[in-house]
């Protein structure tokens, strides 16, 4: 489903991402872990087109789209979270959701009683005319999830979900995401330092440091990897 290629970002003579290679597919839920500062939010701004490649390809279906602007990405099936909340402030729960509703060229009946149903499992459908920032944080966690969902998109990518949340709601969001594959079939890649949640929602890992690749493969291999164990678990090798 995505396929990334070689890819390459410098920032002066800083390298955030350095010749960086994985495959993701389709209807996967494929973890990208690391410690801070390890490039994994630039590549998934690379991957959205909130940054521009210094070098490599990105391929979706196997067509490149390294070219494409954010928003043209979005239409063809890149979505994706913040690591900082951005939703829009001034709009009501609703029409956050619909503002990126009305980006998707086929509103199918389907496609709309998905959103529907995206409402009530990730617990938005008594916050619907409220404002996101009256919402306990969790909430505004999920209502960005279904926000990028309502793209209906191919690869959706979420930077930290569980971020500020308690066990329970990290439950809870868990539930959410294998309801929402199971009913929305799509690529998921995953940010997480939650390494609990990680190995339990997803099946193959990704793990960069210092803008390079380490590993790539099965969650049982990956974590035995002594360069992963050195590099994220902060363990000697």
């Amino acid at each position: 489903m995505l396929d990334i290629r070689g890819v390459s970002k410098s920032f002066g003579g800083v390298k955030a991402v350095d010749d960086v290679s994985f495959t993701v597919g389709a209807n996967e839920i494929h973890g990208l872990i690391g410690p801070n500062g390890a490039g994994k939010t630039t590549m998934i701004n690379l991957i959205s087109g909130l940054l521009k490649l210094s070098a490599g390809e990105i391929l979706l279906d196997g067509k490149p789209i390294q070219h494409l602007p954010a928003h043209e990405k979005a239409r063809v099936g890149i979505a994706r979270t913040f690591q900082n909340l951005r939703l829009f402030p001034n709009l009501s729960v609703r029409r956050n959701i619909e503002v990126a509703e009305s980006q998707h060229a086929a509103k199918t009946r389907d496609g709309l009683d998905l959103i529907e149903e995206a409402i009530d499992m990730f617990g938005l459908r008594k916050d619907l005319d409220q404002s996101p920032g009256s919402l306990p944080y969790g909430q505004m966690r999920r209502l960005e999830i279904v926000r990028a969902l309502a793209l209906r998109p191919k690869v959706l990518m979420l930077d930290e979900p569980a971020a500020g949340m308690n066990p329970e709601e990290t439950d809870r969001l868990f539930d959410n995401l294998t309801w929402l594959r199971e009913r929305h079939p799509c690529a998921i890649v995953l940010i997480e330092h939650d390494l609990k949640f990680i190995l339990s929602a997803c099946e193959r890992l990704t793990v960069m440091n210092m803008g390079r690749l380490v590993a790539s493969g099965l969650p049982g291999d990956v974590t035995k990897n002594p360069e992963v164990i050195h590099a994220y678990l902060g363990q000697g090798a």
